[in-house]
């Protein structure tokens, strides 16, 4: 059953809050876009604090389907009209539902679980998008976590999170701002700590990445600084035919996240 609570106009309280929460300007609240995004959150057991559902998707079966879900834990829910669903979200095509969450809570112990641990230390990545894609792929390929550090966007904005098709509410994602305190957290863990770089590294399929294993990858553009690699047990270069020299971040943590998974499904 629908909310019989109505919401015409972009100037009210809750149109704000929204706006609000989409500009990361509400601490601890995270906003999701879409029926699939929803859908995965309640699965995830990610609690759901409200809800707007546009008035031409209400009876769209997948629609129906979540706000019954959503009345089911007492999530309160309203309807709007298409203006002001295109004011309460900020994709450029509204896709029917968005919805306002907390954003998970992990300690740190869940980081670092499994005899193995694979942690991603995603440094410097500004791109939403690219961060969303390495949660993405990183929980595709069995890694315990990602770190995102330096001047990374945040893994919980809602770009980042459509980049990583809610993988970002499933594995375990933080932000630390600096990147030295979780590389030092990744050795206390017993990580050996692995950096990425362009030239001038041993060969990914070179590389034993059975153990314990922190993966430094760095933003797009400079890479990672100098400092990060020289202080690295490994550095690891992707093989690339020339004249290609580098590859996006994204990319280059899927190459070695599967070999990782390769070599540790041997």
């Amino acid at each position: 059953m629908l909310s019989k609570m109505r919401i015409t106009s972009r100037q009210n309280s809750i149109v704000a809050r929204y706006r609000a929460v989409a500009h990361g300007d509400v601490e601890g609240l995270l906003l999701l876009d879409g029926a699939h995004l929803v859908h995965d959150a309640l699965a995830a057991g990610v609690a759901i604090d409200h809800a707007a559902i546009d008035v031409d998707a209400a009876e769209r079966g997948d629609i129906t389907q979540l706000v019954a879900a959503l009345h089911a834990k007492g999530v309160e829910t309203v309807t709007a009209t298409a203006a002001v669903m295109r004011a309460i979200s900020p994709v450029r095509s509204p896709t029917g539902i968005v919805a306002i969450a907390l954003r998970p809570e992990r300690d740190i112990d869940d980081f670092y679980q499994g005899p193995a641990p694979l942690v991603v230390i995603a440094n410097d990545i500004q791109d939403p998008g690219n961060l969303g894609a390495i949660v993405r792929v990183a929980e595709a390929a069995g890694a315990s976590s990602v770190l995102a550090t330096g001047a990374s966007a945040d893994p919980f904005s809602w770009k980042a999170l459509r980049g990583s098709m809610a993988s970002g509410l499933r594995l375990p994602v933080d932000r630390v701002d600096d990147v030295g305190r979780a590389v030092a957290e990744a050795r206390t863990r017993g990580c050996r700590i692995i950096a990425t770089v362009p030239r001038d590294g041993r060969s990914l399929f070179d590389v034993n990445l059975r153990a314990s294993t922190a993966v430094l990858i760095g933003g797009e553009g400079r890479g990672l600084p100098d400092a990060l690699t020289s202080s690295a047990d490994e550095r690891v270069t992707i093989p690339m035919q020339a004249p290609v020299e580098s590859l996006n971040a994204a990319v280059t943590a899927a190459l070695v996240l599967y070999e990782a998974r390769r070599q540790r499904l041997r």
